[in-house]
């Protein structure tokens, strides 16, 4: 069977945007292991995969990216720029909005059948405890972060451009990603342990959703399928997670410890933790205005280790007949494995 009538009847190319980034990496191994044909549109991208075209497109340049889409049947736009502190208040904006706006713009010009968008749970997140929050939260009213208020406009255009009926697309709200591949969440603990230690912030009687990166592969795939066999889906939002709600420092604590590390032995009060990242932000603000490290030390970061933040699946579970088939348990030891494989 030829390449081409192998991949009509799989289902037709398929470009992600952030192909190069932790999730867009796993969902392009996904597609092209299933025989998908799959572009990748990322800025300064390595290729690595002789099997997918890898193109040096930035998402915020719409001539480039609509060249990009011809002959797409689907975009899986996963480009996005995460800080939780606001001195990339700019770029964010104009990769997380405006990117997002161009995406759909190309999908009118090129004619895209679906667009699966990934968003993020911070989209309701508003300071606040949200104890088995669903789908029928409102968006946050108040701001909490740039890159909140820009996911939440981003994530409201796409859903509005969904009733427009030109592109079936859908969006999905993954919490707290981890897994092998990482490029930020993990390094950043691990960092911390290798030096002067993890200390907890606030007291572990706070909840918060994870979710490990096959689980947000497998919710892409089921959504990319969903948008083709059920109309329905498209205009709607899902949460994606482990639905194992876990304390945060407990969940660090577990990988630290299946990763050869002792336990969390040291704790910073909240107030403290939060008035350092004050200063520390305001520092950011003055001297540097662009992206800095993400180190997790910003107010927006310290709030939301002490809240309840954890969702219910039964949407996702529903009408995308998805489920999170990789146990946190299970998540966190093949995680740990995966580090010492880089050792």
């Amino acid at each position: 069977m030829g390449l081409d009538i192998q991949n009509a009847l799989i289902g037709g190319s398929v470009l992600v945007t952030g192909g190069c980034g932790f999730i867009g990496e796993a969902v392009v191994h996904a597609l092209a292991d299933k025989g998908r044909d799959v572009r990748v549109v990322s800025p300064h991208c390595h290729p690595f995969r002789s099997d997918v075209r890898f193109l040096n497109v930035d998402i915020r340049d719409l001539s480039a990216l609509v060249r990009a889409c011809h002959g797409c049947e689907t975009i899986i736009h996963c480009a996005s720029v995460v800080q939780t502190r606001n001195t990339a208040r700019d770029e964010m904006w104009s990769v997380n909005y405006g990117g997002t706006v161009n995406v759909i713009e190309a999908c009118r010009r090129v004619g895209i059948r679906k667009l699966v968008h990934i968003s993020s749970a911070s989209v309701v997140y508003e300071g606040r405890d949200i104890e088995a929050g669903d789908e029928t939260l409102p968006y946050a009213g108040a701001s909490m972060s740039a890159y909140v208020d820009s996911k939440i406009a981003a994530e409201r255009r796409i859903l509005e451009f969904a009733a427009e009926g030109v592109t079936r697309a859908c969006a999905l709200r993954p919490h707290l990603v981890f897994g092998p591949g990482d490029q930020r969440f993990l390094p950043n603990i691990f960092k911390r342990a290798d030096g002067a230690g993890i200390r907890e912030v606030g007291r572990r009687d706070k909840l918060s959703d994870f979710v490990y990166i096959d689980n947000v592969v497998d919710a892409v795939l089921a959504a990319e399928r969903g948008l083709d066999s059920n109309g329905l889906i498209s205009g709607q939002a899902y949460f994606v997670t482990n639905a194992e709600p876990t304390p945060f420092f407990e969940f660090i604590e577990r990988l630290l410890m299946a990763s050869g590390y002792g336990p969390i032995r040291r704790r910073i009060p909240y107030w403290v933790a939060y008035a350092g990242a004050g200063i520390v932000e305001g520092f950011h603000a003055v001297i540097r205005r662009g992206m800095v490290p993400e180190d997790g030390l910003s107010r927006f970061a310290v709030r939301y280790l002490n809240t309840h933040h954890y969702f219910r699946i039964d949407k996702a579970c529903r009408d995308l007949h998805w489920r999170p088939r990789v146990s946190l348990a299970e998540a966190i030891a093949r995680t740990a494995d995966s580090l010492y494989d880089l050792a």
